[in-house]
């Protein structure tokens, strides 16, 4: 035996459909697209929406209100999460996260206010509610907004 005589095993090998080369090859002609209309021509893409030239429905079905796409989604967190922190502990995105409390360290935090904290924490967030800034403050603990915007209750203009 000689490598020039490997062979495959009988059946295993399909023989080429060869297209498009006489009525001898039974798919001469046509080349098997069937006859005439634009998927018998060469270059067709027709995307999945196509509707042959009418209407097509995203464009029949009228169109209702506005999507923001200013928009920031926040991952919220609430104030009765916080209290499994130890008094005195930096919270921020990273120790949320290792926390389970959110999931994503990339996106922004706000914190809301349902709960009671009994815990001073130093708290980093992108946003906080009215109601959360007082129930941190009453608890000895500070807020940074990683924003840059003032922590709402505590603006000189506001009223007190």
């Amino acid at each position: 035996m000689k490598l020039s005589d490997i062979r495959p095993p009988k059946g295993a090998v399909k023989k080429t459909k060869r297209i498009g080369c006489g009525p001898g090859s039974g798919h001469g002609s046509t080349a098997g697209r069937g006859s005439k209309g634009q998927k018998a021509r060469s270059g067709v893409t027709i995307p999945a929406w196509f509707e042959g030239g009418q209407m097509p429905l995203q464009r029949r079905v009228p169109k209702r209100g506005f999507v923001n796409i200013f928009k920031t989604d926040y991952q919220v967190v609430n104030l009765d999460g916080l209290n499994r922190f130890a008094s005195g502990t930096k919270v921020n995105r990273g120790t949320l996260v290792e926390a389970g409390l959110i999931r994503k360290a990339s996106q922004p935090v706000k914190l809301l206010g349902r709960g009671e904290l009994t815990v001073a924490l130093e708290v980093e967030v992108d946003a906080v509610s009215r109601s959360a800034a007082e129930a941190i403050s009453k608890a000895g603990g500070t807020i940074r907004l990683l924003s840059g915007k003032r922590v709402p209750g505590t603006d000189h203009r506001e009223k007190r």
